[in-house]
Formats: C-alpha cells, structure tokens, sequence
C-alpha cells in the first residue's frame, strides 16, 4: 500500500513538472485550438483489465484531421505519452474518407473523430499526462499543440457516461480488423507492379463465387509509395482490379499494406507481396503525366544517353577542362601505348565519377529524397570549391606562379592526372544538361537501380568516348600542330575560358546565397592572390603566413556559404525580380487555379547552375517577341527555379518523367496534359504554340 502510494506520488509530481515545463498552470482534461477541441472518451472508474479509450476530437464543419497516412498533404495527429500509471497500447485509427483538396487528395476526417488506445490499470489508479500535435485543415493548416491529464479510479468494473461509451463504440466499429477468411468477404487475388507506367495494382476477388458485393473503398498504408489519389476501378469478371499511381522516384519494397472499407466496416491488409513486372493491360496505359521516357526500351535509353554525353563535349561548362588534356596531348611526344593508357585513364575517371554520382542520387532516391541530376551544384560549398579550383587553374594558365608545371603534370602527365581530369569532366559537365540526356535521367530516377546504373554509364561512354578516340587513332592525333612557341600562347589564352567559369560560377554562388556570394567568392579569390604574391617573398615565415591566410580565407568562406545557403536569403529577392518579368515562382496550386479556369500555362524548370536553360532565357523566353506572344495569348507563366533544392520541382520533375533541366512544360488553354518542348529551344517552337491553337 505504501509502495503504490509512493509511485502515485513521484508520478504526480513528473506530471506536475512536465505541467510547468509546458507553461501550463494547471493540469488540463481536455485542449483546444482553432476549429478543434479534444476531451477524453474514458470511463469514470476503470475496471481491473484491459479497456479502449479515445481522444475525441471536436471539429468545425468544413475542417478536417488526418489519418495514419496524411496523403498528398497534412500530418497525422501525435500522441505523445509522458507517463503512466497502467500500459498504454499503440493507437488505433479509424478507417479515413478522401479529401480533395485543389488539386490534392488528402485521407483523413471531416468531422468529428476518435483516435483509441487500448490501455491496461494497475491497481489503485490509472493516471496518464500525454503531449498532443494536431493539423487542422480546410484549405488552409493550422497547427495546435497540447498536454491533456488523466487520474481515474480503479474498481471492481468499468463504469462509462452512456455518450461516452456510445461515441468510443461507434469508432472503435471503424477501426479495421485483420482480414481473415472468416471476416474479410474478399480475398487478395494480385498486388502487380508496373515500372513502365508507374502504377501499382491490388485485385481483389469475392470468396464466394456469385455473391453480389458492393466495391470498396481501398487506401495504401504507404504513403510514400502511393499517393492518395482515388485509384481507377474496373471489372475484370467478379474481380475487382485497383490501380493506384506510385510517388515518382519511388523504391519498390517487396510488401506493402492496404485498408479496405465497405463504409461501415474495416479491414486491414498487412505485407502484401508485390509482384514486379506483372501488371495488366490496364496499368501499363500509364497516367496523365506518368514518365514518358520510361516506356521506352533501355537499349533505347542507353543509346540516347552515349549521345547525350558525346554531345556534352560540346558545352561551354566542359570546354574550360577538355582544354586542359588537349593542350597535354597537343604538347607530348610518347608512344601510341601512352596515348592509349591515357585515354583509359581519362575513361576510367569519367566512368568511375558517373557511376558514383548515380549510386548516390539513387541511394538518396531510395531513402526519399527528393532530388535530381545535378544535385551537387545545388550546394553554396560545392560552387565555391569548384570557384577556387578554375580561379587556381586560371592564375596558373596565366602564369602568375611556377607551380602551372606542377598542376600540368597532375592534370595531364601524372599516372593520375589523366583520371583526375575525367572527375572534374564529370562534376563540371552536370549541368550542361543537352539534347538526349533529360529522357534517359528522368528515366534512370523512375527504373530499378541496374537499369538506372547503366544509363549512367553510358553518359560516361558518350562523354568519354571523343578523347579516347583521339588517343587511340594516332591520324586524328597527329593533326595536332607540332609542339612550339605557340604553347606558351595557347597556354595564356586557355586561361580566359577558366576565367569565364569562374564569373559564371560566381553568378551561381550569388543565386544560391544571394548578393553576399559575390563577396563571399571576390574575397577568397583575392586571397588566394595575396597569398601567392606573399609567397613568393623570400623574407622568413612568408610561406607559413601565406598558409595560414588560406587556410584561414577556406574556413570563414565556406562556412558562410554554408549559413547562407541554410538561411535562404536568396529566394525572396530572386522570385520578386521573376514576377516583376511575368514570370511567377512555382506554386502547384496557383498552376491548378490557373488550369481550371482555362488560360494557358507554361511552365521553364530551369535553375542558375544550368548553362542550357540560361542560353534558352536569353536567347527564346526573355526576348520582348516571345514576351509578347504570351502576353497576347494570356499565358500564365512559371519559372520553377531549381537552383536550390527543391522537392516540390523535383516532384513535378518526376511527374514529368524527368530529373534534370532544362524542362519546358507547355498546357494549352483548356489542357491537363502537357507538351514537353526540346531542350534546345527556337522563338518559332514558341509561335507554333499558338499557331496551332
């Protein structure tokens, strides 16, 4: 009796702590917020074994909480038990109703619920204090927060208020019950996979044959696997055949989980099994927006992606490096064998970094992430590295310090120079996204990860492929000019391709951290020099001193680019200069306003990083002729900017059956579906537009 007294005690006294900790100046049966009020479903004295309780939340019409899986948006209602007296079980949820909200579909309640927990007294008492978080949506969220405190008596038995007992009966029916033979009326005929539109099929057939049943409704357990949308119907005898669309970019597990409602009953459909590549006709017919490049054979893709890559070779972003290694093999005289060697090497080094860079944008895509080619120039860091290196490049082009020699060898002579330069091929070659490349990436983020792998490679074959064959046939060497005086200036005007990197990637340093990446990159660039020139005085400690000042300029620049990118100072000043143009930031539900009321939309995924999409700016969509033809044909414009990362445009991306940019969405007035315009983009592709209309 003492011992039960005692614990009774020290748990009153948390409650009380966690009571004061929280602001509260009471303990609370029940809370409170905008549109939603929560009180207990408990009896007045508990009976000795186990019993069902409930948080009964109270909402305004027209509001809605969520369920287990939110959907398309939201959060589900938490519950956080800080202490008690007996055992509390894991929640129960009733089964949900869906939602649509815009252009979403969200799965949860409108009106009033009940979540329930199974909880279990000890003797004497059953005392609980539990921290809630809620979402309370309309079209509009608004969070609410509170911590509810529960001290009831035990007896001989349960004794309930008859509303009370009435309301947690009339939820506790709709919490669904394992399907079993016995209870579920159907049974799981299929759970199919279809990677080549992107669906995911359930098939469900009566027990008993002849039995007329009602359709139920069905809603994925996963929601990061399936979205919320209602999933498409149809008959296939007595059988009834769901089809859902998957989330893009979406790892397929080996089970998933289903709950199945008839509207008055429920039953839960745990560890399904998924069969791959399995799916019917129907699926295979995709979605609106489904990944068009992902339909197509891989040998396809894999071709379009060698070409892709060939074709970088050509971009402005990978010159500045192919300069490099063409300016060592213009200058050396060694055997075919060398030659040969080389371009291994310099094959290697492309292939080794693609296939890294694939591995890591998959393992985050299976993790969840949402992210797309050319990740890595999404991060102020990176940039700035990238910023040092061609300015160091540069400074040695031109001569500045005897250390060009030295770099030469690294990037050209070395055993590893050769496969140093097909890494920074690589890194610097990602946002030159060109014709071919943007349907084989947005079908490596939507294919199982050996397909996806060999699409990466073969972007690597196709960049790599240009400077093998140079090595390899010694006749397309040797036309070549011979080794002379004219290095020395070839070597000097080298230097001013590297120097236009390093403006360009300044400019994209400014995007992502906003006007203080200019500062950020000028400072450390004038650094550098300052340390070169220290360096080069003889008088005692110039080399440490010019050291420390590197270090020190490495360490205080990274981390603000860093502080800044987090804090996000350059979003603001960016979307207002775009909308100032015409062009409106990215918005799903302004695009869904836009669509419903008939205008016309198109949509530029471009980002700062991407020499395309900013060639196709100046050249096509910020001339005043296309300016016009939009404003004429009342064209809602959107420039997704995916400088900085971005899920919402990933998702879109991938919606799109893309991962990359430049995308150019067109929907015509009127239209759902979109036309993707090329890469390469022409003012008159823009007046076809409306030429056709």
């Amino acid at each position: 009796m003492l011992l039960s007294i005692f614990n009774r005690t020290v748990f009153l006294a948390s409650v009380l702590l966690i009571a004061c900790w929280s602001g509260l100046s009471a303990a609370q049966e029940t809370a409170s917020g905008d549109h939603v009020k929560v009180r207990w479903l408990v009896p007045d004295t508990f009976g000795p074994g186990a019993e069902t309780i409930g948080f009964y939340f109270e909402v305004d019409p027209g509001w809605h909480v969520y369920w287990r899986n939110a959907g398309d948006s939201g959060a589900a209602p938490r519950f956080d038990f800080a202490g008690a007296t007996g055992e509390v079980g894991p929640i129960q949820w009733p089964f949900p109703v869906r939602l649509p909200i815009e252009h979403l579909t969200n799965l949860g309640y409108e009106g009033d619920v009940a979540y329930l927990f199974e909880v279990t007294p000890n003797a004497g008492a059953m005392d609980i204090v539990v921290n809630l978080e809620w979402l309370v949506c309309k079209v509009d969220c608004i969070p609410g927060y509170g911590i509810m405190t529960l001290s009831r008596p035990v007896g001989e038995a349960a004794s309930w208020q008859p509303q009370d007992v009435q309301l947690r009966d009339r939820f506790q029916a709709m919490v669904p019950a394992e399907a079993t033979a016995e209870n579920f009326p159907w049974q799981v005929a299929a759970v199919a996979a279809s990677p080549q539109a992107n669906t995911l099929q359930l098939e469900l057939a009566p027990r008993e044959a002849g039995v007329e049943l009602s359709t139920p409704d069905v809603f994925p357990l996963d929601g990061g696997l399936l979205t919320a949308k209602a999933p498409e119907v149809a008959q296939a005898g007595e059988n009834i055949r769901y089809t859902f669309e998957r989330v893009p970019g979406a790892p397929m597990p080996p089970t998933t989980g289903f709950v199945v409602s008839d509207g008055e009953r429920g039953w839960q459909l745990d560890d399904q099994e998924i069969q791959a590549g399995a799916a019917s006709a129907s699926a295979a017919a995709g979605t609106a927006g489904s990944a068009p490049a992902s339909t197509q054979p891989l040998w396809l893709l894999i071709l379009a992606a060698i070409a892709g890559g060939a074709i970088l070779n050509l971009m402005p972003c990978v010159f500045p490096v192919l300069s490099i290694k063409l300016f060592s093999l213009a200058g050396h005289d060694g055997q075919a064998a060398h030659r040969v060697k080389e371009g291994l090497r310099y094959a290697a080094g492309v292939l080794v970094t693609f296939a890294a860079l694939g591995a890591l944008l998959l393992v985050l895509r299976a993790g969840g992430s949402a992210i797309g080619w050319g990740f890595q120039l999404q991060s102020a860091p990176v940039v700035l590295g990238l910023i040092l290196l061609f300015w160091v490049m540069a400074l040695s082009f031109s001569g500045l310090y005897e250390f060009g020699h030295h770099l030469m060898n690294v990037a050209g002579r070395s055993r590893g120079g050769s496969f140093a330069t097909g890494v920074l091929a690589v890194f610097v070659a990602a946002p030159c996204t060109g014709p071919f490349m943007g349907a084989a990436l947005g079908a490596a983020t939507l294919l199982p990860a050996y397909s996806a792998m060999a699409i990466f490679l073969g972007l690597g074959i196709g960049l790599a492929l240009p400077f093998v064959l140079l090595c390899v046939f010694p006749a397309l060497l040797n036309r070549l000019p011979a080794p002379g005086p004219w290095m020395e200036t070839l070597r000097q005007a080298l230097a001013f391709p590297l120097y236009a990197t390093v403006i360009w990637l300044l400019w994209v340093l400014g995007r992502l951290v906003g006007e203080s990446g200019w500062l950020i990159g000028a400072m450390l660039m004038l650094v550098i020099v300052f340390a070169f020139w220290l360096g080069r005085h003889a008088f005692r400690g110039s080399r440490w001193l010019a050291w420390g000042l590197v270090l020190a300029a490495l360490a205080a620049s990274f981390s603000a680019a860093n502080r800044l990118q987090e804090q996000g100072v350059a979003s603001g000043s960016v979307q207002q200069q775009e909308a100032a143009a015409g062009w409106q930031p990215y918005d799903r539900n302004a695009i869904a306003q836009a669509l419903a009321s008939g205008q016309a939309v198109f949509i530029d995924y471009t980002a700062a990083w991407c020499i395309t999409c900013q060639v196709n700016k100046k050249l096509v969509l910020d001339t005043a002729e296309v300016a016009d033809l939009f404003r004429e044909n009342d064209v809602y414009l959107v420039r997704a900017d995916w400088t900085n990362q971005d899920p919402e445009i990933t998702r879109a991306l991938g919606e799109l059956g893309r991962n990359s940019v430049p995308v150019y969405a067109w929907y015509p007035a009127g239209e759902r579906t979109p036309v993707l315009l090329p890469q390469i983009l022409q003012v008159s592709m823009i007046k076809d537009l409306f030429s056709e209309n």
